[in-house]
């Protein structure tokens, strides 16, 4: 795999050196490759910026304390309220203190976050040391366009599709304590929002996919369920995963403009045809879906929607356990085996009629007959007939 090769703007290049970007392979080989980095840190960096129980109390703040108990000894409500608005405005430690330190290390393939707690200039020396590591022993670069320090309290780090800071808040008490204070959040990004929103948008403008004209309605709105499933699942751990709404009407804009230029109607129609509700933890959401049912089975559901922007705390990513692949029958087989004529209902010495292009159809003279109607209305070159309606479409010329 490593000598495959790849292709650019369908140009074919040779792999001289590394792994293809996008290679199945690629994750397995960055895990054996920088598993060298992870000793490297686990064994020199963390032990060397890692010292110190807690932090030191700081001192303004407990002289506050005692201030704001002995107004409130002696009835000075007015001093005590200040002085507690003072006290919630102050850290209940140290958060210069040189004898503590903190840095943890995570690694997914090939992206890497280092969280620090301590200052600017030790973070810059822990940059500087890695990429000497990174230069000598594995003989490789870091991204300088990729590889930021950044403030975790007033700027966002990237790190596989989220945006991760650390809360701060004077305002949000539970419990009589601060409790977001120095709480890791999670953010959906907003530049990620606006790119797969424009995935469906066409000069600012939900449009239509005319590529899934020719697909039955259950494929389309399943299509559109898989696409939106996938984007606000990852997210669920995100707390502003809220912002996703404007993705989900902007895409389910774009699948009513796509049933209805099917099937040359409107989007109020086809958002009634094919509303419904489905009950979810915390209470009944609105969908899109579409129920085919099949004797003695269980029915086919397509659905779109019915997922709550809420975050979940516990939210996995789950793979799917290895299954034997169904292969999807061709729609025309199935047309065939349902043995009937789409013109007249007859069951009975079924044939196919073709066509070499729908818009021969289209030039005909109007009133145009029934199974020029049909073919134009199923968007098919195709034909599933009886016998005598075969014989009548080709007397009709």
């Amino acid at each position: 795999m490593l000598q495959a090769g790849y292709l650019e703007d369908w140009i074919f290049n040779a792999t001289l050196s590394g792994c293809p970007q996008g290679g199945v392979a690629s994750p397995i080989l960055s895990n054996i490759y920088l598993d060298r980095l992870d000793v490297f840190v686990e064994t020199v960096l963390i032990p060397e910026y890692t010292r110190g129980g807690s932090r030191k109390p700081n001192r303004e703040y407990h002289r506050t304390y005692y201030a704001m108990r002995r107004a409130r000894e002696r009835g000075d409500l007015a001093e005590f309220r200040a002085l507690r608005k003072r006290l919630r405005s102050l850290p209940s430690s140290d958060p210069r203190d040189p004898s503590y330190r903190r840095l943890r290390y995570i690694r997914y393939a090939d992206d890497i976050l280092f969280g620090f707690a301590g200052p600017k200039a030790e973070a810059e020396q822990i940059k500087a040391r890695l990429a000497q590591f990174l230069h000598e022993d594995l003989k490789l670069e870091l991204s300088p366009d990729k590889t930021l320090i950044t403030h975790a309290r007033t700027q966002a780090a990237r790190f596989l599709g989220y945006e991760i800071t650390v809360q701060h808040s004077t305002t949000k008490i539970t419990n009589r304590r601060r409790s977001v204070n120095g709480v890791i959040r999670l953010r959906v990004p907003i530049p990620v929002i606006n790119a797969y929103c424009t995935r469906y948008l066409d000069r600012g403008k939900p449009v239509h996919r005319s590529n899934l004209f020719a697909a039955p309605d259950r494929d389309i709105i399943r299509t559109y369920g898989a696409e939106y499933r996938g984007i606000v699942q990852y997210y669920l751990l995100a707390s502003d995963v809220f912002r996703l709404a404007r993705l989900r009407w902007v895409m389910e804009t774009s699948l009513l403009k796509t049933l209805a230029g099917k099937h040359r109607s409107t989007v109020a129609t086809m958002a009634r045809r094919y509303k419904a509700k489905v009950d979810t933890p915390v209470g009944p959401r609105t969908c899109l879906q579409v129920i085919t049912e099949r004797p003695g089975r269980k029915p086919l559901v397509a659905r779109f929607g019915g997922i709550p922007l809420r975050r979940q705390r516990t939210a996995l990513v789950i793979d799917k356990s290895m299954t034997r692949t169904v292969v999807r029958r061709k729609e025309l087989i199935s047309r065939l085996l349902a043995g009937r004529c789409e013109i007249c209902g007859e069951t009975d010495d079924i044939v196919v009629h073709h066509v070499r292009s729908l818009a021969d159809l289209t030039d005909r003279r109007q009133p145009h007959p029934a199974w020029v109607t049909v073919m134009v209305k199923k968007r098919r070159k195709t034909l599933v007939v009886c016998r005598d309606c075969h014989t009548a479409i080709h007397a009709s010329g």
